[in-house]
């Protein structure tokens, strides 16, 4: 194959596009894609002092490595890395995340599930079932990427979320008749730290060919209490599905931003939780805010 822009070897062919890319012009191509998203939703400030949540994959190591690129030249913004190790074993080392942080010049925030809440993942799961694991570890992690990202002045957290993750996230609302999780813009929440997500237009495979170009972050691997049920669903239909309507995935990403744009807000229309701005919840009644209060007793977020 060879690139329809130069005429090079291509490393890559993007279906949703039609276009055959050499490595130059892939690049190119998907830190514009970044670039876009981050001028879009103004998701960088003079001053910022932003932290990735670093878990040492692919996603996230990509993500630390050009939001260091990036702001190279930008004296007045500071790139930070957070890594949590919730104690699940032989899923991740955070020793490893940690070397990659070290090898940018990236200060690394540590914090772990056992130290936080004395439990980790493994624990929990053994005391709740396999089958909350995964929201119980969702909830908890978000929780401390907050208080660490806090307690060091952090003014937003830059996580890994492709375009994969908001399709799926967004074809899965939709199917479970969450429309207003789409339509509905969430009030800030005092005191939350913003987060960002960068590389929300590109699709995880082309992530997975810059980090083999950029980064030394291992192959992908499926973490043991990985939800099943919908969300699998909805990942395998997904795909399967894309493979024959190729734009399908950018479609989904971008109806969801066209209706979350539209203006509506959920301030005044249904209840929202004042602590993590989930919605249809009275305050203090909310899923995350039951799972956190039981391992954080009586502590604010």
């Amino acid at each position: 194959m060879r690139c329809d822009k130069c005429g090079k070897e291509a490393v890559l062919y993007q279906e949703y596009s039609g276009q055959h890319l050499c490595q130059q012009h892939f690049v190119g191509d998907m830190e514009t894609k970044a670039k876009r998203a981050i001028r879009t939703h103004h998701w960088l400030s003079p001053g910022d002092h932003i932290a990735v949540g670093l878990s040492g994959d692919a996603a996230t190591s990509t993500l630390l490595f050009f939001l260091k690129r990036l702001t190279a030249q930008r004296r007045d913004i500071r790139i930070s890395a957070i890594t949590v190790d919730e104690g699940i074993a032989g899923f991740r080392d955070p020793v490893r995340a940690e070397r990659m942080a070290t090898s940018l010049g990236v200060t690394c925030i540590r914090g772990s599930f056992a130290e936080m809440y004395g439990h980790t993942i493994d624990e929990i799961s053994c005391e709740k079932g396999a089958a909350q694991a995964c929201e119980y570890c969702r909830v908890l992690h978000r929780h401390l990427l907050e208080r660490l990202a806090r307690a060091h002045g952090v003014t937003k957290l830059a996580v890994g979320t492709s375009l994969d993750d908001g399709a799926e996230e967004c074809l899965k609302e939709f199917l479970c008749g969450n429309v207003e999780q789409i339509i509905l813009s969430r009030p800030p929440v005092a005191g939350r730290v913003p987060v960002i997500q960068p590389f929300i237009d590109v699709p995880a495979t082309e992530i997975q060919i810059y980090a083999a170009m950029h980064t030394n972050a291992p192959a992908p691997v499926t973490c043991p209490y990985a939800a099943a049920g919908i969300d699998s669903d909805v990942h395998t239909a997904l795909d399967e599905y894309t493979l024959n309507h190729p734009g399908t995935k950018h479609a989904l990403v971008n109806l969801r931003e066209h209706l979350s744009g539209a203006g509506c807000t959920a301030a005044g229309t249904i209840p929202t939780c004042p602590r993590y701005g989930e919605l249809g919840t009275e305050p203090g009644a909310c899923r995350s805010c039951g799972i956190i209060d039981e391992y954080v007793r009586g502590s604010a977020p």
